[in-house]
């Protein structure tokens, strides 16, 4: 089989083991509500991220950007499809360990997700799709387009809905008060 297919092919394989591991983890398929939406709007809300888009999916596709970065400079001789594979193997590990109980109470003792409960299984799937959106954007992008994409996405979410990507990895890592009521609106 030529390489061209082998990359993809691992890249579906991944996909469905993390569908097939959250959903022996007790993750709903889709939203409880028994809808599918494209676009979940509301933040705080029963239905987000049980859908396929909301607001967190930029930082999804940042995450993309991110990693080919990562890889470009510690793999620079690594052709793109085994990069795009390392990248979705890392996100997957992160949707699958983000579903966790116990990464669903640090989102709920550390930040204003008193109401998280986890992805549905295809806004996990989604999330990962959008990293490697944000990857093949990379790939195809000059450095500096793909970092004014990266900054405008963490603009847009925190003026939309106060959170992105940073804050999100700061309140799991190291929680602030003063963020926390801000994103409160307090």
């Amino acid at each position: 089989m030529p390489a061209r297919f082998i990359w993809p092919l691992l890249g579906a394989a991944i996909l469905l083991a993390a569908a097939a591991i959250e959903f022996a983890m007790g993750r709903t398929p889709i939203c409880t509500c028994g809808t599918v939406k494209l676009w979940q709007n509301a933040v705080v809300s029963a239905e987000n991220s049980q859908h396929i888009a909301d607001w967190y999916t930029p930082s999804h596709i940042v995450h993309g950007l991110l990693f080919y970065a990562a890889l470009a400079l510690a793999a620079p001789r690594l052709a793109l499809g085994p990069r795009a594979v390392i990248a979705l193997l890392v996100e997957a590990a992160w949707e699958v360990t983000e579903n966790t109980a116990w990464i669903i109470e640090r989102y709920r003792a550390a930040t204003i997700a008193l109401d998280y409960y986890g992805d549905s299984i295809l806004n996990s799937v989604s999330d990962m799709l959008a990293m490697l959106l944000g990857f093949w954007l990379a790939a195809r992008l000059p450095a500096w387009a793909s970092i004014l994409l990266a900054l405008g996405l963490e603009a847009l979410a925190l003026a939309v809905i106060r959170d992105n990507l940073t804050l999100n990895v700061l309140m799991l890592v190291h929680p602030l008060q003063a963020v926390r009521d801000w994103q409160a609106g307090s």
